[in-house]
């Protein structure tokens, strides 16, 4: 039996005189592994046109077999392995198609390999078997090094795709979106420029799943960004309507949020997303609760002007914020469940857990402190803003 070294050089030799040969056919061997190559793969062929897949292919071949002409350390058909690799991913080739190349390529060598002993030296056939590994070998590193490549440059690209959409987002949320960027946004975003939508703002910590953001809900599409504070996504209603968007996001929202009224393009979603952010600071304590500004319109005036709501706050509930913190928030609570049973005092009372006559003497009681009816329809109206005010600005309330 042969030493080792004696057999790796006999290995060695063997492949040198073959790939001296293959050299001399190598447009056959390209036009070969470029045919079964794009033969039933449709990806292939339309991501890589067919004179550059031939130009690659026949500098990828005469490359490895002038591999095995050189030392390990001179392996430069890895450098063009991991340079074409880069170039697949750019084209959106698939990393599968890539590698099934690689085998593909494997085959035609090696078929050329045994092809030529047999005509000539059949006698080395049995070194050739020897040699099979030294073959794969190489392949193998090929496709790892094509593997790795790719996914590094697929992963940058995904990157670079990732950080254009938000940036963009971001602009048509902001409001720092010309109509260049809005017709950059329309393709990148895979949305019209005009259709319905709506902005939703979630406040940090208000989902049931924090690491969940729903991307559809009921055929509608949700693009989410991250803001300080809270979350916020642009929603492409479709055909949907606010109230769909509202029932949908109830089963997954266990916080607040906020929804802006619907707009009918791109170029609205800055406006909208002020108001949504409004329609959230309507809410005052934990939720859950979805606030539709639609329906916070004066709870939202208020927050506006803070000026006003203090002064409204004071002339129409001065003298019962005075009362002592007890009395006041009995009284407070009495007039909100009043007016959110449109002032039916049996309703209240039931709500409350108290009798009838009870709530009709608060509420006269409360006529009495402010100077108010709440009979007259414009007293009625100033009660019901000032305690909005009360309920938004709370610090006037001790």
């Amino acid at each position: 039996m042969r030493p080792p070294t004696v057999v790796d050089e006999d290995v060695r030799q063997t492949l040198r005189t073959a790939a001296v040969v293959l050299l001399e056919h190598l447009p056959e061997l390209t036009g070969e592994l470029v045919a079964r190559t794009r033969d039933g793969d449709e990806v292939y062929c339309a991501c890589v046109p067919y004179d550059e897949h031939w130009k690659s292919t026949l500098e990828g071949v005469r490359l490895g077999l002038t591999a095995i002409l050189q030392p390990p350390s001179e392996r430069r058909d890895l450098v063009f392995t991991a340079n074409m690799a880069r170039r697949r991913a750019e084209q959106g080739l698939p990393l599968d198609s890539l590698l099934r190349m690689y085998r593909l390529a494997g085959q035609v060598v090696w078929s050329a390999l045994v092809d030529h002993m047999e005509r000539e030296r059949p006698e080395r056939l049995s070194v050739l078997v020897r040699a099979a590994g030294h073959v794969w070998h190489a392949i193998d590193r090929q496709s790892m090094v094509a593997c790795d490549t790719y996914n590094r440059r697929e992963q940058e690209i995904l990157g670079r795709s990732r950080e254009r959409v938000n940036a963009l987002l971001d602009a048509l949320l902001d409001g720092t979106a010309d109509a260049g960027v809005v017709r950059a946004a329309e393709a990148a975003l895979d949305l019209p420029e005009h259709g319905s939508y709506a902005v939703v703002t979630v406040r940090r910590g208000g989902r049931q799943d924090d690491a969940l953001l729903p991307e559809s809900l009921d055929g509608m599409r949700l693009l989410w960004r991250m803001r300080t504070g809270h979350e916020v996504a642009v929603a492409a209603l479709g055909g949907a309507g606010l109230d769909d968007l509202c029932r949908e996001l109830s089963y997954v929202i266990s916080g607040v949020a906020g929804v802006s009224p619907v707009v009918t393009g791109l170029a609205e979603l800055a406006a909208a997303h002020e108001l949504a952010l409004l329609a959230m600071r309507t809410c005052v304590d934990g939720g859950p609760e979805i606030a539709r500004l639609d329906g916070r319109v004066p709870a939202a005036l208020m927050l506006t002007r803070p000026d006003l709501a203090f002064h409204l706050l004071d002339s129409a509930l001065g003298p019962l914020l005075a009362l002592d913190s007890a009395d006041r928030d009995t009284l407070l609570t009495t007039l909100e469940t009043w007016l959110a049973c449109d002032g039916s005092a049996a309703r209240a009372a039931a709500r409350l857990f108290c009798h009838r006559n009870t709530i009709v003497n608060r509420v006269r009681r409360i006529e009495q402190l402010t100077g108010r009816s709440l009979a007259r329809p414009r007293d009625l109206v100033d009660l019901a803003l000032a305690l909005d005010a009360a309920r938004l600005l709370p610090n006037r309330n001790a």
